[in-house]
Formats: structure tokens, C-alpha cells, sequence
């Protein structure tokens, strides 16, 4: 039977990687379809690397290596349970990929991910460094923040949201270590580049930067953004929108929630939830409002870009008023 490995990416103390791989494995274990294992990494106390060899070469001085081989090479495919320390996954986890090569290769990999703003930052570094192994990185994620999804900071109590969310991880994982296919399908890929786009649209709204945005979308971008009027036509215009945005917040913070995507073969969408928040400038701490998102993408000489997006909020049609206080 398929064998998946659920691997806890921290050894910290207190850390909460451990309940979260604990949910993660609950929900796997009623599957029929997989046998689900916990890795821990407490468990493979790696030095930092002191191979003397490349992991590429796969000869293996020490025992300690070679233990850490024999388990993942195990295994068909992984759930990655990450944190976030400083915007990025913990050393130790990075340390244990760096031990081995052939073992990660080809092989599934979902990722699972918790901090501050839902540990995305280390997501997105543990997507492109498995994506380097050649691994096949599925598309649905799952990001618990520590302010919503964690009681007190301290236990985990994740949405029923999260869980559907799990389940569709689960899913994509399995089918895919079904497959062990060495080179990913274009679609595989054509995902992973419009989901790769997204994070770049967040850090280019983290930093202010409308140059890094102007890059993203199509220059006849049409945007039905949430403000007046009903749409606004062309680069410039949607531009305008983030620019003004940037001058009454002094720090920006953008989350997506629940993101799905659809690919063709030269035009695709995305679907799920954005949250704009920040600290306005006078110091008062903007919580912002969940809303509904889409994207849609050309393909446009190789390159996916934005050429539509859109953003709604529910209308209390009675009242005639949008309702802004939902969450996913």
C-alpha cells in the first residue's frame, strides 16, 4: 500500500508542530486508501550536514545518514509540517532535506504550514526547494495562523474550514505517490506557476511595490475591484488602486485562504478567500475584512499573467449594505 510520511519540521521546545502533525495524522488515519506515519525529527538527531560528499552522489559516510536514508526512502510521499521562524522554515528541516537527494526525488509532497500569518513565507521556501529536488509539490495547502487557529496561542483548534482543506492536501498527495511519475504533467507544472505568481502578487502588496506589480498583471488588465466604479480597465488603472491603498497604510498585510485552480492550456483561473490589513498611519491596527477572490490568467509568450480579477463581498439584499464581518 501507498505509504505516506507525515514529517514534524521542528525540534524546538514548545514548539506546536507536534499537534498540528497529531491532527494532520487523525484525519489521515480514517482514509483506507494510504498508510500514514509520523516522522519526527527529534527522533533523527542530524548534525548540520558534515557529509563530505554531495547528497547528490549518494554515498554516505556516516551511520547516522544512513538511517536517515533508510526512512525516507520508505516512503512514497509526504505531508511537511513547517513553522515559521523569521520568515522562514526552521534549520533543522532544512538541514534534514540537505542530508539526501535520491530519497526526496519523485516523490509527493504537501505542506502544512503555521505562524503569525499562517506560516506562509516558510511555505513558499519549502515549495521551491522541494520543487528543486524534483519532488511533485500538489497544489493545495494548508496554513493555520497562531492568533486563529491555535486557543490561546497554545492549542490547536482549527477551522472546519482547514479541515476540508486537509482532506483535498490528503487527496492530491496520495493520488499523486500513486503515480510516482519522475517529471510532472504541464498542467502539474502551469499550477505551480500561477501559485508561485500569487505569492509574488502578496510580497510585491508586503513591500509596497508597484513596479514588482505592474509586472504581474497584463497591461489590458480588467479589474472589478471592490471599490467604485464598476470596473477599472488597463494597468495604470489597477495600479492606481494598490497605489492608493499604499498611502493610507503604513504596513500592508494580504492572506488568501482556500485557494483553487482551474488550468487550460493558455487561460486559467483561481477562486478562494483575501484579507487586506495593516497599520494605518496613525498607528491603529487595521484588522481588514475577508472577501471573495478570483483570478483569471493568460498565457501570454510563456509567461502567466493577471487579465482579470475580482473581488465581492455577500450583499444583505433587504438592507441593501455588503457584509464584511464573514470569515472562510
Amino acid at each position: 500500500m501507498t505509504r505516506i510520511g507525515i514529517l514534524i519540521g521542528s525540534t524546538r521546545p514548545g514548539r506546536r508542530a507536534e499537534q498540528v502533525a497529531r491532527w494532520v495524522h487523525e484525519r489521515a488515519a480514517d482514509r483506507g486508501d494510504a498508510e500514514f506515519e509520523v516522522i519526527d525529527l527529534l527522533d533523527h538527531p542530524l548534525p548540520h550536514l558534515d557529509e563530505p560528499l554531495p547528497a547528490l552522489a549518494g554515498r554516505y559516510q556516516h551511520e547516522h545518514t544512513r538511517t536517515w536514508a533508510r526512512t525516507i526512502a520508505r516512503f512514497d510521499g509526504f505531508v511537511m509540517v513547517t513553522p515559521e521562524y523569521n520568515a522562514s522554515v526552521p534549520g533543522v528541516l532544512k538541514n534534514a532535506f540537505d542530508y539526501l537527494y535520491a530519497q526526496w526525488t519523485h516523490k509527493a509532497v504537501g505542506i502544512v504550514s503555521y505562524g503569525a500569518r499562517g506560516g506562509t513565507h516558510a511555505a513558499r521556501q519549502l515549495r521551491a526547494l522541494c520543487e528543486l529536488l524534483q519532488m511533485g509539490v500538489v497544489a493545495p495547502q494548508v496554513s493555520l495562523s497562531l492568533h486563529t487557529d491555535f486557543q490561546d496561542h497554545a492549542t490547536l483548534k482549527p477551522g472546519t474550514h482547514h479541515v476540508s482543506a486537509l482532506d483535498t492536501l490528503l487527496d492530491h498527495v496520495v493520488t499523486r505517490s500513486r503515480e510516482r511519475s519522475a517529471t510532472p504533467t504541464q498542467r502539474e507544472a502551469d499550477e505551480a506557476a500561477i501559485r508561485r505568481h500569487i505569492d509574488r502578487v502578496i510580497d510585491a502588496i508586503h513591500a509596497k511595490d508597484l513596479d514588482g506589480l505592474r509586472r504581474l498583471y497584463s497591461t489590458d488588465v480588467v479589474s472589478f475591484d471592490i471599490d467604485p466604479p464598476l470596473q477599472h480597465t488597463g494597468i495604470d488603472a489597477k495600479l492606481k488602486n494598490w497605489a492608493n491603498v499604499f498611502t493610507f497604510l503604513k504596513d500592508v498585510t494580504y492572506e488568501v485562504r482556500n485557494l483553487t485552480s482551474t488550468v487550460g492550456e493558455d487561460v486559467a483561473f483561481t477562486h478562494g478567500f483575501g484579507r487586506l490589513s495593516g497599520t494605518l498611519l496613525d498607528g491603529t491596527a487595521g484588522g481588514g475584512m475577508w472577501v471573495r477572490v478570483t483570478f483569471c490568467f493568460r498565457k501570454i509568450e510563456g509567461e502567466w499573467l493577471i487579465t482579470h480579477d475580482q473581488v465581492s463581498v455577500p450583499l444583505d439584499i433587504t438592507g441593501g449594505k455588503g457584509i464584511t464581518d464573514l470569515e472562510p
